[in-house]
């Protein structure tokens, strides 16, 4: 009983700060696609982790992938906001997209606190309930 009480605070202890920073962590994740829509890919480039900058190299680069890989980002018709996880350790946002076809995509971004805030390390695309609208 003891073990189970520890583990149940201590994974309440982990969430409070996520919920605290989920405002901010939307916030970052609408800011880029915000970017990706008016063709910023400068500004949408740095609001990847340093790991994405590093693979990338450039803004063009990284919105050349973008627009190739994740065309429902670049461009999309719809974006809601879904849960925020902790997984293995990670912080995953999930996000439903609407492409301008009307099809749906469930996308998962990785996020990671860094000294100057919240920065996307990682974005997965996992099947969304219904596929389109």
């Amino acid at each position: 009983m003891r073990h189970f009480l520890f583990s149940l605070l201590a994974t309440l202890a982990l969430c409070a700060p996520v919920r605290a920073d989920e405002a901010a962590i939307r916030g970052i994740i609408a800011s880029q696609i915000e970017a990706f829509q008016a063709d910023d890919f400068a500004t949408a480039f740095g609001f990847a982790s340093p790991t994405i900058r590093q693979i990338f190299r450039t803004p063009e680069n990284f919105g050349t992938m973008v627009r190739q890989g994740y065309p429902m980002v670049w461009r999309p018709a719809d974006v809601e906001f879904l849960s925020t996880d902790m997984i293995d350790g990670q912080l995953w946002q999930n996000v439903m997209i609407r492409n301008q076809q009307g099809e749906l995509f469930i996308l998962e971004y990785e996020m990671i606190p860094l000294g100057d805030g919240w920065k996307i390390n990682a974005v997965r695309m996992r099947e969304a309930p219904g596929g389109t609208v």
